[in-house]
């Protein structure tokens, strides 16, 4: 029985940037608004349909500033999208 290093066991995926600069900070200030404006909706939450609503906006905020922060979006990388200033020249 041959024994693997606990390395190449559990090594970890190198995530790529797959988001332009400016994409990232859109993404870090639309996100922020998001949440902002979420919880503050949600302060004067309403009937229960205001009120999942309010949520999936600071859901979707988050999901933003996340993938900004890290550059990386998980859907571009599913679809093979890469833009075209992060191409690599061949």
């Amino acid at each position: 029985m041959t024994v693997l290093p606990l390395t190449a066991v559990h090594a970890p995926r190198r995530r790529t940037v797959s988001i332009t600069p400016a994409e990232r900070i859109g993404r870090i200030a639309l996100g922020l608004a998001g949440i902002v404006v979420g919880l503050v909706l949600l302060a004067g939450a309403g009937p229960a349909l205001a009120v999942i609503l309010e949520v999936l906006l600071i859901a979707a905020g988050l999901d933003l500033l996340v993938t900004g922060a890290l550059g990386h979006c998980p859907l571009y990388a599913k679809l093979g999208h890469v833009p075209k200033s992060l191409r690599s020249p061949r």
